[in-house]
């Protein structure tokens, strides 16, 4: 797994290595991709249930330009969004990095680095059978 330092909307730098040894669900995404805006409120719901195990959720937005597009769009969501906001605007690691072909794209990255599943589109990952699924790979840290 290729290993990046990205800014938070805080400012701060997030980089992917120090999240060695938990699960990190990595989710590529644009203020303006309407799959995107649908499937956050189920992310959301799934870092909420995963919060306090060795998991992390990062989200990088792909726009372009400045903080603006994403903090209005942080601001319209309909369930707040806690989990960490990355910006990529060159999109060098989205597509430099992690080829991605378009958004939203996951990846889903085990203790090791290695990923073990990569998902292209949107999809609900508040469903009972996503929970278990991540509930067993939580077991198995």
């Amino acid at each position: 797994m290729p290993n990046f330092t990205l800014p938070a909307l805080d400012g701060k730098k997030i980089n992917l290595e120090s999240y060695k040894g938990k699960v990190v669900f990595l989710n590529f995404w644009a203020t303006w991709c309407e799959p995107c805006k649908e499937e956050m409120p189920s992310m959301q719901k799934l870092y909420t249930h995963l919060k306090g195990k060795p998991f992390e959720m990062l989200a990088v937005s792909m726009d372009a330009g400045d903080n603006k597009a994403v903090t209005k769009f942080l601001g319209n969501t309909s369930v707040p969004l806690t989990f960490p906001i990355l910006r990529d605007p060159d999109q060098a690691t989205a597509k430099g990095l992690f080829k991605t072909t378009g958004v939203p794209e996951t990846f889903v990255i085990g203790p090791d680095g290695k990923v073990i599943k990569h998902i292209i589109g949107g999809f609900e990952w508040d469903q009972p059978q996503i929970l278990k699924y991540f509930d067993d790979l939580m077991a198995k840290i």
